[in-house]
């Protein structure tokens, strides 16, 4: 059975963490339509009986909300419809009192139009050092009106716009202004020059400014994006970070994009480490860094830059044992090479929920959004698989993350009304992509309140499915001590789902230290039709001992029982000694 993954390090609380995203807009409100920092405070205990170590939380600050508050108008101020600073700080306080570690996302590839600096560079006009914060250029052709690039923006279009077309401009001497701006994304997010040191010492003391108020980590945007090839090269691919694919596959035959996944970024992140480590040795990042090659990946994470890179390879993969287990083999390689942890995700806020995409007959990524005439998913079947593969995921060694409503199976929304839709990749792409909207709905927490208990009146700034009222606490709580009343489940847990299920698997995860342990496959000598894990005790001195736990995940065909072991849990019922049913994960140990 070969080694692919050894334990090899002290353990910081990252490496084996639990961390839960949390999408401020629809987790939960205390005062109307929209979330609120106030409202993610009031969950905090919630979360923290989940068993999750940590909450990644997802831009809360000043923001015109054209990108759903990835455009940035001021990194150190929170947005009004969040809240206040003070809630922030209470915010993060109340975290720590629970136990919890708080992350925050940080922007670093883009502002909005509306950040002062970009204000500022605009009414300076063309030559003057404030638009060498951005990347203001003259346009090509004898009139000068032609993009200087033919470079596509990731949510469609040009990735070029005209200062005389910015909303605001009007009235001013730049309303006729034709100098280009480069917005890799929404015209709303101008990318910001990192070559310039005045945008060093911006980022930094942003930096600072959260690490004062006791923020343990940062999920850095498009950390991949921050430097592009100085020359600005034409490169007609449009690169598609959240593809069906992922990663640069659109365009690998062109190459690396010249606005990405340059090499200059490892600076940037170097000079970040050194701030971080001022403030000791538990603070950390992970990156978003969509790159071409997962030997590119490492370099992020090298040991005096990111502590984590998100593994977006296993988010991609599609429902198939041989593909999961060399994405996983990949994946330790990847990390192992400079001694970082793996990290282990199957769902975001940009993508469409794990258990939407397992409901299709092959899923892997999926579509960029499902509409109501689009083919819907089979959604028991996708909730037995995405179970079967979260409980996977959970064995493995590294950190895991989980998206908002994961823990109670939350389905994709994909019913939304065109006219609701809110994401900008809906409108720029003219309907192709639907967009994130779907993920994004706000969640549902108490089935006899309106709206679901998610905020006092009722109100959501996108509408939930009436069938939402299953994935509430109290319908998925009731529904388990039926089972505990009437059937009894079983003490592997295999009759649980949703809420309850979760909860027992973070804490056995948590019981038997499944996130710094060893691992082996197993595979073809135990499910030459699946997947088999060995996860092997962490054997540095001091560690407590326990048994190996073997992981067992069984995808079209059934596998046989293992003789010798025992189950602790798995995602369907299993009977000791009857075959593995298809689409389940059982964890069992040694018999005594």
């Amino acid at each position: 059975m070969p080694l692919i993954h050894q334990t090899s390090a002290p353990a910081q609380w990252w490496r084996d963490a639990v961390i839960y995203q949390v999408y401020p807009r629809s987790f939960a409100s205390s005062t109307g339509r929209m979330g609120d920092l106030p409202g993610i405070a009031a969950r905090l205990p919630y979360l923290a009986s989940l068993g999750v170590d940590a909450i990644w939380l997802s831009p809360f600050y000043a923001s015109p909300q054209f990108d759903a508050g990835y455009d940035v108008a001021d990194y150190r101020a929170v947005d009004p419809r969040f809240g206040n600073l003070d809630d922030a700080e209470r915010l993060i306080a109340a975290a720590h009192a629970n136990g919890l570690k708080v992350i925050v996302d940080i922007v670093p590839n883009h502002t909005s139009w509306d950040h002062e600096m970009f204000r500022k560079a605009v009414a300076a006009g063309k030559g003057s050092p404030e638009r060498d914060l951005y990347w203001f250029r003259d346009g090509r052709g004898e009139d000068g009106k032609e993009p200087p690039t033919d470079w596509i923006s990731v949510f469609g279009g040009s990735a070029w716009s005209q200062v005389k077309d910015l909303p605001w401009v009007k009235g001013t001497p730049q309303e006729n202004d034709e100098q280009f701006y480069l917005h890799l994304f929404d015209p709303s997010q101008p990318d910001v020059n990192w070559e310039n040191p005045a945008i060093h010492e911006e980022f930094i003391s942003t930096l600072r400014f959260w690490l004062d108020r006791g923020v343990d980590g940062f999920r850095v945007d498009v950390a991949h994006g921050l430097v592009k090839d100085p020359a600005l090269p034409d490169w007609q691919e449009q690169v598609e970070m959240l593809g069906s694919e992922g990663n640069f596959d659109a365009g690998a035959e062109a190459g690396r994009p010249p606005m990405f996944d340059q090499d200059g970024v490892h600076e940037i992140f170097r000079e970040w480490r050194r701030v971080l480590d001022e403030y000791g040795r538990d603070r950390m990042m992970v990156g978003e860094a969509w790159v071409g090659e997962e030997s590119r990946l490492s370099l992020y994470i090298r040991p005096d830059e990111m502590q984590q890179a998100f593994n977006f390879i296993y988010l991609a993969a599609h429902w198939d044992p041989a593909e999961i287990r060399e994405v996983v083999r990949e994946s330790f390689t990847t990390a192992d090479r400079v001694n970082a942890p793996t990290t282990w995700v199957l769902s975001n806020h940009d993508t469409v929920r794990a258990v939407t995409r397992m409901g299709y007959p092959h899923p892997g990524k999926g579509p960029n959004g499902i509409g109501a005439n689009d083919p819907q998913p089979d959604a028991a079947l996708g909730r037995a698989r995405a179970r079967a593969w979260h409980q996977l995921t959970a064995a493995l060694p590294g950190s895991y993350y989980l998206y908002q409503g994961e823990e109670r199976e939350l389905p994709e929304h994909t019913q939304l009304p065109d006219e609701v839709r809110e994401d900008p990749t809906f409108e720029r792409s003219g309907g192709k992509e639907l967009g994130r909207d779907g993920c994004r709905v706000p969640l549902p927490w108490y089935s006899d309140q309106p709206g679901f208990g998610f905020s006092p009146d009722g109100e959501t700034w996108l509408p939930q499915p009436a069938e939402w009222s299953e994935f509430t606490i109290d319908a998925q709580e009731l529904r388990a001590n039926a089972l505990v009343c009437g059937q009894g489940a079983s003490q592997s847990g295999s009759q649980l789902t949703g809420l309850p299920y979760f909860r027992r698997l973070l804490a056995l995860r948590k019981q038997w230290q499944l996130g710094i342990g060893s691992l082996e496959d197993a595979s073809d000598e135990l499910a030459p039709a699946g997947v088999a894990y060995i996860n092997r005790a962490d054997r540095q001195i001091g560690a407590p001992a326990r048994p190996d736990v073997l992981v067992l995940t069984a995808f079209d065909t059934p596998l046989d029982y293992p003789a010798g072991w025992v189950s602790i849990l798995s995602s369907q019922p299993v009977a000791s000694g009857e075959p593995i049913p298809a689409d389940t994960t059982v964890w069992l140990v040694p018999e005594k």
